[in-house]
C-alpha cells in the first residue's frame, strides 16, 4: 500500500477544499474596475488562481496566465490594495465547500491522522474563512502563503509541517489540485494525491504524475484507512 506509512495529511485549500473562484474572481474584477479597467470573467480567473494574491493580480492586470514583466510596481501595489479590500469584505460569500469535504475531514481525523492546511492564500484570511466554512477545528496547523519565507511549490511549508509533527517525509501525503502541490510534495519527498476537479491552469492533474489521482474528495477514505 503506497500510503501505509502515512500519519499526517496536508491539504491545499483553493480548488481542493473550497471552490474559491467566485469570491476571488469578484474581488479581482472589482479591483480592475477600481483602476478603470474592464472586470475579468470568472472563467478567466479560474486559470489564474493558485500562486497567491500577488500573482493573481499580476495575471489579472496582464489578462494572461503569463504576467507582463513590465508591470509598474505602483500599479500592482494599487491593484493588490483594492483586491484585498474587496476580498476581505466578502469572505463569507462565494467559497462553497466541495462535496464531501467536511465529512471526509472529520472521518480522517477520527481515524487518527494529523491534518494540516498548506495554502498560498495570505494567512490573514485563514481564521475567518476557515471558521465560516466550518473547517477550523479539523486542522492542527494552518500555513498561508506568507507564513514562511517561501511558499509552494517550494518544499519549505511541507518541511515545516513535518518538523512540527515530528514525522519523516514518508509519513505525510500532500493532497491538492495543482502543480504547486504535486511539485512541493515531490521536492519534500512526500507522496501526493492529485484531485482532478480543481484549478490546475487547464492542465490535467494526472499529467503531473502524482502518487494517486482522484476525481472525488471522499475517495480519500478508501486510500487512507483507520490507523
Amino acid at each position: 500500500m503506497p500510503f501505509s506509512a502515512v500519519r499526517a495529511i496536508a491539504f491545499d485549500l483553493d480548488g481542493t477544499l473550497i471552490d474559491s473562484v467566485p469570491a476571488l474572481a469578484q474581488a479581482a474584477g472589482a479591483a480592475l474596475v477600481d483602476l478603470g479597467r474592464p472586470a475579468c470573467s470568472e472563467e478567466a480567473a479560474r486559470g489564474w488562481i493558485g500562486n497567491g494574491a500577488e500573482m493573481l493580480m499580476r495575471r489579472a492586470l496582464s489578462g494572461n496566465v503569463e504576467p507582463d514583466p513590465t508591470l509598474e510596481p505602483e500599479l500592482l501595489d494599487h491593484a493588490l490594495e483594492r483586491f484585498h479590500f474587496h476580498y476581505g469584505a466578502h469572505l463569507d460569500k462565494g467559497s462553497p465547500l466541495y462535496p464531501g469535504v467536511e465529512q471526509t475531514l472529520a472521518k480522517l481525523k477520527a481515524r487518527g491522522y494529523r491534518l494540516a492546511l498548506i495554502t498560498n492564500k495570505p494567512a490573514r484570511y485563514l481564521p475567518e474563512l476557515m471558521a465560516t466554512c466550518g473547517l477550523a477545528d479539523h486542522f492542527e496547523l494552518m500555513l498561508g502563503g506568507d507564513s514562511l519565507v517561501r511558499r509552494k511549490p517550494d518544499p519549505m511549508p511541507l518541511e515545516h509541517v513535518l518538523d512540527h509533527f515530528g514525522l519523516g517525509a514518508h509519513q505525510m501525503v500532500m493532497v491538492g489540485d495543482s502543480r504547486n502541490d504535486i511539485e512541493a510534495a515531490r521536492a519534500a519527498g512526500c507522496a501526493s494525491i492529485g484531485l482532478s476537479y480543481g484549478y490546475n491552469y487547464g492542465q490535467p492533474i494526472a499529467a503531473l504524475d502524482p502518487t494517486q489521482t482522484l476525481d472525488h474528495f471522499e475517495h480519500l477514505l478508501a486510500l487512507l484507512p483507520a490507523r
